[in-house]
């Protein structure tokens, strides 16, 4: 049986996703990660994330045999679930980051992945997730036939405590669900989006963890 083509159908390459990533590390996520640091892209699809990072060291990771393809050079690339992470050096990782993964996974997925990372972060290191929040998306959250699992800020932050992560962030509406909204995707306007203390329209939640010690 042929796998359904999903990157075909339901995620195909789109420059706006580019131009929001660029947006999203200028304007917010530079301030968490030091050029010092070694920052692991989990399920990186078309790299529009890791590809905008400044770090000594950076590392993607996704299933899609397509994806190193879309890396800029000197990214590091394993092909593979995103639950093998044997290959990593344990205590190696600064800033470990996923973008709209989690819903893709099964609950015992997430749940190993959340264990290997207890090893492969630093003493420091940190988790960084952002995905639907299904309390504001609930409308289309099924639009997407690859999700698996549901999780709210409230649930995901639950999940994470009870796999021995302590939760230091949490924003419900982080940012609107996709960029094929009817909002324009422009530099300017997200910077002006992330400065507002009011998101009506947020459907993408923020949530920033670390490893209980």
């Amino acid at each position: 049986m042929t796998a359904p083509d999903y990157h075909g159908s339901r995620l195909p390459a789109d420059p706006r996703r580019d131009v929001l990533w660029q947006s999203l590390w200028q304007y917010r996520f530079i301030g968490m990660v030091r050029s010092s640091d070694c920052v692991l892209d989990l399920g990186a699809g078309y790299g529009s994330f890791i590809n905008t990072v400044v770090a000594r060291r950076r590392i993607a990771v996704d299933a899609w045999e397509g994806f190193p393809a879309h890396l800029a050079p000197g990214i590091e690339h394993r092909i593979g679930s995103v639950t093998e992470l044997d290959f990593l050096e344990d205590a190696s990782v600064d800033f470990a980051f996923a973008s709209n993964l989690f819903e893709h996974l099964t609950r015992e997925q997430f749940a190993t992945v959340l264990a290997a990372l207890r090893r492969k972060l630093t003493a420091e290191g940190t988790l960084t997730i952002v995905q639907p929040n299904y309390r504001y998306a609930f409308r289309e959250y099924f639009d997407d036939f690859d999700h698996k699992s549901v999780y709210s800020h409230v649930s995901l932050t639950d999940f994470l405590v009870a796999s021995g992560y302590e939760v230091f962030l949490v924003e419900p509406r982080f940012m609107p669900l996709s960029v094929k909204g009817r909002l324009p995707v422009r530099p300017w306007l997200i910077r002006a989006w992330l400065a507002s203390p009011i998101k009506p329209i947020g459907k993408q939640m923020l949530v920033r963890a670390r490893p209980r010690r």
